[in-house]
């Protein structure tokens, strides 16, 4: 699977194709600002070691499209955050051929995991996973409140090899979609961390897409 257009893919999909009047007002409240921009920037810093590919390469998992190599790679199967009171399964996805747009679940209760990037048994890299904020026809998506999340919030994670696992929240940023830094929030390496990725910001009718990003980096505890 081939990522052509970087605007494209920053797009994810993560918006609703139409809404209600009463949902734009709600998703367009945007949080009251930044948390932990730097935190976040510096986890994206990796850590040269023996073997590492040479400088110039890409970072971002999404233009050859190849799963990642090495030990098996364990899937994220449920999300759970207690602050928002989330409780939402996950599925694996990868970008879609005709939009070249990260391909999100449709039904907006559940939330996608990139396929083609670090899975939850990673020790590097970021572990993306992207959702619905609403939708007309199916009301609010599981990351609805997602904007809400701050730091020191809890995120658990559970995989396909049964096993749980707890990450704690350091950064909720927003980014216009077309300024979101993929290179970081699709990297490799880097520390390892978990990114939940949706829209927000204020709803263009003639597009139908929100305008921004939010997203969250949290890290293994």
């Amino acid at each position: 699977m081939t990522v052509r257009n970087r605007g494209a893919l920053a797009a994810m999909a993560a918006g609703a194709a139409a809404l209600t009047v009463a949902a734009v007002v709600a998703c367009g409240s945007q949080p009251a600002e930044d948390v932990g921009a730097d935190d976040a920037a510096a986890l994206a810093v990796a850590t040269p070691s023996p073997g590492a590919s040479a400088p110039g390469g890409p970072s971002v998992p999404v233009t050859a499209g190849e799963l990642p190599a090495g030990d098996a790679t364990v899937p994220p199967v449920r999300l759970r955050i207690p602050a928002i009171d989330v409780t939402a399964r996950v599925d694996p996805v990868g970008v879609n051929p005709r939009t070249d747009e990260f391909e999100v679940p449709p039904s907006v209760d559940r939330i996608g995991w990139y396929r083609y990037g670090p899975g939850l048994s990673a020790d590097a890299g970021s572990v993306v996973i992207a959702g619905h904020v609403d939708s007309a026809e199916q009301g609010k998506g599981a990351f609805f409140r997602l904007r809400e999340l701050d730091r020191g919030d809890t995120v658990t994670a559970t995989g396909g090899d049964g096993t749980t696992r707890e990450y704690r929240v350091v950064a909720r940023e927003e980014y216009a979609k077309t300024k979101i830094p993929l290179d970081r929030y699709f990297a490799r390496d880097g520390s390892p961390r978990l990114t939940l990725i949706t829209c927000g910001g204020p709803f263009d009718p003639q597009t139908r897409r929100y305008r921004d990003n939010i997203v969250v980096t949290a890290v293994p505890v």
